[in-house]
C-alpha cells in the first residue's frame, strides 16, 4: 500500500496546501501544493513512500486545521478470530464507530490514521456473538500506532519522558504509557540461551540516604551484555532470591561470577552456584590499594604546606590528578608537578611507586601461579618497607586472595556491570531520580538495546 504525495516548486507555506484525490487509484493518495497565480496546468514534481501498513487501503488523505496530516484508510483483511471459540470467522456484521490513532510523522507533519474496525459474527458460538477485528499494526487500547509506538521509544533512549511529550506534543502519561506497554519490566528468560559471565553490583537510587539496589548483568562469550535484574537491596536474601529464579537450564551455562568485596554477594554465590568461579572485579581492588597510596598523599601535602615557602607550595597545585592518575597517562606539565612532588616526599613517592607496580602486575599476561607469585613478592616488599598505609588492603587481600588471584585465570571483571553503573548515574541524574525498580529496569533496557530495537521501525509489534 503506498500513499503518494505530489508537491509543487511554488509552495512556501504548506499550510495552504489543498487536497485533491486520486478517482482511479484506491490505494494512492494526492497532494499538491497552491499558491496565488499556480497554474493547475503546469507539470509538478511528485515522489511516491510506502505506507508499509499491511492488508489495508488507503481512502483518502487530508490535512487538518492544524497541518496534520490525516490517512482515512480501510482494513483489506478479510475475517478474524472469534473470541469466545476461536474459529476463523469471515460473516461481516458491521464496523465499529471511526478511531483515529497516531502515526509515523511524514515531512515534519504530525500524521494519523483514521478507521473504523470491522465487526465478524460468528455462526457456530450460542448467541452468535460478534467480534472486532484486530490488525497487526495496532492494538485495540492503544491510541497510536505500533510504529509511533517505536518511534517514541527511539526518541526515549538517553532523554526524558518530558523532554519527549514536549518534543511529541503528546500528553506525559501517554509517554510513559508507551514504555509501560512496550518494554518489559523484568527478564524474559526464553530470550536468554546461555550465561558465561555473571556481574554484581550495588548502586545507591539516593545519595547519602543508604538506598541501595544491586543490578545483576550477564555476559556472553561475544560480548554482549544483558541486563538481568535491579533488586531491591544488596543483603545475601534478595540475591539469593534472584538466582534461585534463574532457569536451571541457564544457570548451569555460569562459568564465573565478578563482583564486588561484598560478602552478602560472595554467599549468595557460593550457595546457589558453587560451580562457578568467584572473580573479585579488579577495580574494587585497585579502588582499595590506590585509596591507601592517597591517603599519605593527603598527610604529606598537609605536612609540606606548613614546611614550604608559599611560593615552592603552588608548584604543587595539581598534584591531586597528577599523582592519581596512572604514570602512562600523564601529559608533560603533569609529570612535571608529580616529580616536583615525589621530590619534596619520599613517602608518597615510595607509596605511589608500590601502587603502580601493582597495578602493572595486573595489566600483566600471567598464569594465576604467576601472578601469586608476583604478588606475594610485592606483599613482602611491602612489609619490609615499614610502609603503614598498605595494611588494611594486605589483609583485604590475605580475605580474598583466592578470589583476587582468579582474575587471571581469564582475566574477567565486572567492568561491564560498572558501565551499566555510569549509565543508571546518568539516567537518575536526566530524570531527577528513578526509585520505582520495576521503572528503572525499563529505563537502563531501554538506554541499551533502544536504538537496536527501535531504529529501524517495525510496523507490527
Amino acid at each position: 500500500m503506498k500513499l503518494r504525495i505530489l508537491s509543487s516548486l511554488y509552495v512556501c507555506n504548506l499550510s495552504s496546501i489543498t487536497k485533491r484525490f486520486s478517482g482511479t487509484c484506491r490505494d494512492t493518495a494526492q497532494i499538491w501544493g497552491s499558491k496565488k497565480g499556480y497554474n493547475p496546468g503546469m507539470s509538478k514534481a511528485q515522489i511516491t513512500i510506502p505506507l508499509d501498513i499491511p492488508d489495508v487501503r488507503v481512502l483518502q488523505t487530508a490535512l487538518g486545521e492544524r497541518g496534520e496530516l490525516i490517512i482515512t484508510i480501510e482494513s483489506t483483511k478479510d475475517g478474524t478470530r472469534c473470541r469466545k471459540c476461536g474459529r476463523w470467522i469471515q460473516k461481516l456484521h458491521g464496523r465499529d464507530e471511526w478511531v483515529t490513532i497516531r502515526h509515523l510523522p511524514a515531512f515534519g507533519r504530525p500524521t494519523y490514521l483514521r478507521y473504523r474496525p470491522k465487526r465478524y459474527q460468528c455462526q457456530e458460538c450460542e448467541g452468535q456473538p460478534t467480534t472486532t477485528q484486530e490488525v497487526e499494526w495496532h492494538d485495540a487500547n492503544s491510541p497510536q500506532s505500533f510504529a509511533y509506538d517505536n518511534h517514541v521509544l527511539l526518541q526515549l533512549v538517553h532523554s526524558t519522558v518530558e523532554d519527549v511529550s514536549l518534543k511529541e506534543g503528546l500528553p506525559y502519561d501517554r509517554v510513559a504509557g508507551v514504555v509501560e506497554r512496550r518494554i518489559d519490566s523484568r527478564v524474559d528468560w526464553t530470550q536468554i540461551g546461555h550465561l558465561e559471565i555473571l556481574g554484581l553490583d550495588e548502586i545507591a537510587l539516593q545519595k547519602g540516604r543508604g538506598h541501595y539496589v544491586t543490578l545483576v548483568t550477564g555476559r556472553h562469550s561475544d560480548g554482549k551484555i544483558v541486563l538481568l535484574g535491579v533488586l531491591a537491596g544488596h543483603e545475601k536474601a534478595e540475591v539469593v532470591e534472584f538466582l534461585r529464579s534463574i532457569p536451571p537450564r541457564i544457570l548451569q551455562t555460569v562459568q564465573a561470577v565478578c563482583c564486588d568485596l561484598w560478602e552478602a554477594y560472595t554467599e549468595a554465590v557460593r550457595e546457589e552456584i558453587p560451580t562457578a568461579r568467584l572473580v573479585a572485579d579488579r577495580f574494587h581492588v585497585a579502588k582499595h590499594y590506590r585509596e591507601a597510596a592517597d591517603q599519605v598523599r593527603k598527610v604529606e601535602l598537609q605536612r609540606l604546606k606548613k614546611t614550604l615557602s608559599k611560593a615552592e607550595y603552588q608548584k604543587l597545585n595539581g598534584s591531586f590528578y597528577a599523582f592519581r592518575k596512572n604514570a602512562a597517562d600523564l601529559n608533560k606539565e603533569e609529570r612535571k608537578i608529580l616529580r616536583c612532588f615525589l621530590e619534596h616526599s619520599p613517602l608518597a613517592k615510595q607509596a605511589h611507586a608500590f601502587r603502580e607496580r601493582l597495578t602493572a602486575i595486573f595489566d600483566m599476561n600471567l598464569s594465576k601461579r604467576q601472578a601469586q607469585a608476583k604478588i606475594r613478592h610485592w606483599q613482602q616488599q611491602v612489609l619490609d618497607s615499614g610502609l603503614q598505609c598498605f595494611e588494611a588492603f594486605l589483609k583485604l587481600l590475605q580475605k580474598w586472595w583466592e578470589e583476587i588471584t582468579n582474575f587471571f585465570i581469564q582475566r574477567e571483571n565486572s567492568g561491564f556491570v560498572e558501565g551499566f553503573n555510569n549509565k543508571v548515574k546518568v539516567l537518575k541524574r536526566r530524570c531527577y531520580g528513578i526509585f520505582n525498580l520495576q521503572h528503572l529496569f525499563q529505563r537502563i533496557y531501554l538506554d541499551l538495546h533502544g536504538y537496536r530495537l527501535f531504529a529501524t521501525t517495525p510496523i507490527c509489534a
